[in-house]
């Protein structure tokens, strides 16, 4: 028996620009999985001047993109929430905790959070520092959709009450990551948005290695580096890159790194976005460690994991370039096997599901929407 097709609204961070942050391609590529299933999807994004300024996606064909300038602007918005079969919101969207007790209040179908930095969302509720989740709301949360699998799961069930916490790592559009036969320019590449708990990788396993071998060549593509970062000669700096520019970006690379970000490592079980799209190109990657890592790309077989300057370039420079190919291959191979957005829009549909199955018809929520200072409910 065929299932019904779902009426999906998400208010995420950004689907209409990827300058800056990893969720715009990781929610392009599940939404548009996700509506291949032939569900409809409507995506609500706060418009604010650093996205607008850098949209690369303003008018996706895939879904119904819907900007709302601040809460007030959102209540336009009621009618569509309360319609849907289910609703997610994301992390770090702006004034999320506001926007989640409207969700919370308003929708009737399944209401659900999507975690796309679950480590940093943890440390911030024990530090009392999220603005866009509180501690509260996760029970009331039909479904914690988290980016962390692992034992992260487990933990929010039992710490903090989700009723359902569920793993929904990133994943990549085959389509849009495919891969290139290209005449490498770069022995090694890296590319992702300046944090400073990955500077340090970045300097032991990229900037510290071009120190000692002037004759390789590196690249770093990603913007907001700080001006006072003392890159060495052989380093190519790119400030930012658009999506579609990337897989030309990992093609030029005989290697590429994957940096983890330092709450991640903790957790572990956190792949980034931009490890399934590097690897769906068939360029090598270079990584840190980390717990799950294994589950993802086995190491040695589909990823390498040096630990020092002197390891990275022992790879690029002793690796035989058909070892080099075959891991490549490899960890492309798996991606495309377990880890394409077909697979996890397939997944997120099976967990939508099971929660609309959870909910007791006329059940009343738990949730009563806060008043906010200026807003009417």
């Amino acid at each position: 028996m065929t299932e019904s097709p779902l009426r999906l609204v998400v208010l995420g961070l950004s689907l209409s620009s990827s300058w800056g942050n990893g969720h715009a391609t990781t929610y392009r590529a599940l939404l548009k999985a996700f509506a291949a299933r032939g569900h409809t999807v409507t995506f609500l994004e706060r418009d604010v001047p650093w996205y607008a300024a850098h949209r690369d996606l303003p008018d996706p064909d895939f879904c119904r993109l819907m900007l709302y300038a601040d809460l007030s602007e959102l209540r336009a918005h009621r009618g569509l929430i309360e319609a849907a079969d289910a609703v997610i919101v994301g992390s770090y969207v702006p004034e999320g905790i506001a926007v989640g007790n409207r969700v919370l209040s308003w929708a009737r179908g399944v209401r659900a959070f999507y975690d796309i930095d679950t480590p940093i969302t943890l440390t911030g509720l024990e530090a009392g520092t999220c603005a866009y989740l509180g501690r509260a709301q996760i029970r009331d949360y039909d479904l914690y959709l988290s980016f962390t699998g692992g034992p992260t799961l487990e933990r929010l069930e039992r710490d903090y009450g989700a009723p359902a916490a569920r793993a929904l790592y990133c994943s990549v559009d085959p389509q849009a990551y495919p891969a290139l036969d290209r005449e490498p320019a770069y022995d090694l590449s890296y590319l992702g948005t300046y944090s400073p708990d990955r500077q340090p990788t970045l300097e032991r396993l990229l900037i510290e290695p071009a120190r000692r071998a002037p004759d390789l060549r590196f690249a770093v593509g990603g913007p907001q580096y700080p001006a006072g970062i003392e890159w060495p000669a052989n380093v190519t700096r790119i400030d930012h890159l658009a999506p579609d520019a990337h897989p030309a970006f990992y093609a030029s690379s005989r290697y590429t790194l994957n940096v983890t970000r330092a709450d991640m490592i903790a957790a572990g079980w956190s792949p980034s976005v931009r490890l399934f799209e590097a690897a769906s190109t068939g360029t090598p990657l270079i990584s840190d460690r980390w717990d799950g890592l294994e589950t993802i790309l086995a190491p040695d077989r589909e990823i390498l994991c040096p630990d020092t300057p002197d390891a990275v370039l022992a790879i690029l420079r002793d690796r035989p370039e058909a070892e080099r190919r075959r891991i490549g291959t490899a960890a492309r191979e798996a991606v495309l096997a377990r880890h394409s957005a077909a697979h996890r829009a397939a997944e997120l549909d099976a967990h939508l599901r099971e929660a609309a199955d959870r909910r007791r018809p006329g059940a009343p929520l738990l949730f009563r929407e806060a008043p906010v200072e200026g807003v009417s409910a």
